[in-house]
């Protein structure tokens, strides 16, 4: 019973994945580089404007080649009426060519001048149709194509600033970012910056499969509450198993519940700012040399490499650049550790680099 009650949980919680692509639009967004809809009509609309001017001007400048049915000349108001009638192809026939001359301008300039205006008018409301499509294909491609990427759960000051620092190392392309947040304010601002957002809730599964965590290379879990990043963690390691899972916690007490439910790294943000802050009332100087090192596109910053061939065996601590420590078989060794006196063929080295050498 418990299975089966199990199994109809699971189905309910497909119901976002089974949907076609068009049924996502709205929910998964595409950033793409086209104008807004409101000024690609207004652009249109001077076009068409232009347009409908150049035509009167020729119909004015042949105004004699013309008849009105009241046999009085042409004005330009005759002029600028016969070619808005003309090109939105109503045609009263109350002005008319008469001159071959005439109707060979109309033939060569008011003909596709009226093509032209009509394309701009109707495909402008095409456009508006099919936007929704070209949305949803852009989503199928997306989905097929999507891996090795990395998802951000939630958009708030340290969602933005996890991205910020991943943009900044330039490892990482904003194409290779996914947002999953339910605040579609939020998620505007998201996409507004070249990213892919998924508006829905993070501790579903169903949302972590439409941002494709199952294919994802890493996974950052920024929520706003302890609880709710702990949800988030369990939800994502079963989904992503092999995929790096760093998560963002406020209190230390619950460091603990975020590595039992698959976090490879917690980080503790309360914690943190309080060391920040009591060191700062003693060295100040020392903060701004960590606030240096954690900003990677400026002054010095921490990067991570693998040893090079005519370094295997020597130490670590005499090398030309500062290493800081050094990470073996998965594992962080420190430089105090005796093990880092002879490096190893696959050894890593975190260092300290300056920007001019990325």
């Amino acid at each position: 019973m418990a299975g089966a009650s199990w199994r109809r949980l699971r189905r309910l919680d497909e119901t976002l994945t089974a949907q076609p692509s068009y049924a996502l639009v709205g929910v998964l967004r595409m950033p793409h580089g086209q104008y807004s809809p409101g000024r690609t009509v207004y652009r249109r609309s001077l076009i068409a404007l232009a347009a409908l001017v150049v035509s009167a001007l020729f119909v004015y400048v042949d105004r004699d080649g013309y008849q009105d049915v009241q046999g009085d000349r042409l004005t330009f108001l005759d002029c600028l009426y016969y070619s808005a009638v003309t090109l939105s192809t109503t045609g009263y026939g109350d002005i008319t060519p008469v001159t071959e001359f005439a109707r060979m301008i109309n033939v060569l300039v008011i003909t596709p001048l009226r093509i032209a205006f009509l394309i701009l008018l109707v495909g402008t409301t095409v456009e508006a149709f099919t936007e929704t499509s070209q949305q949803a294909y852009r989503i199928q491609r997306w989905r097929k194509r999507v891996r090795d990427h990395t998802i951000v759960i939630g958009y708030g000051t340290k969602g933005k600033t996890a991205i910020a620092a991943m943009l900044g190392d330039d490892a990482t392309t904003p194409s290779d970012i996914v947002v999953v947040d339910n605040d579609r304010a939020v998620l505007d601002r998201a996409k507004s910056a070249g990213l892919v957002t998924v508006d829905g809730d993070a501790t579903r599964s169903d949302v972590l499969r439409l941002a494709s965590a199952q294919r994802a290379k890493a996974i950052v879990v920024a929520t706003g509450a302890d609880a709710t990043a702990t949800l988030v963690t369990l939800t994502a390691r079963e989904i992503a198993p092999n995929a790096t899972i760093v998560a963002s916690i406020r209190e230390a007490e619950n460091q603990h519940l975020l590595e039992q439910s698959g976090a490879d790294s917690v980080v503790v943000s309360s914690e943190t700012a309080g060391r920040l802050l009591g060191i700062a009332t003693t060295t100040p100087s020392v903060v701004e040399i960590i606030e240096d090192l954690l900003t990677p596109d400026a002054g010095y910053a921490i990067a991570e490499r693998e040893v090079e061939h005519k370094e295997v065996g020597a130490s670590a601590k005499h090398l030309n650049e500062i290493v800081l420590a050094v990470v073996r078989g998965g594992r962080l060794l420190r430089l105090d550790a005796p093990e880092v006196d002879a490096i190893e063929a696959g050894d890593r080295l975190l260092y300290v680099r300056t920007v001019s050498n990325q």
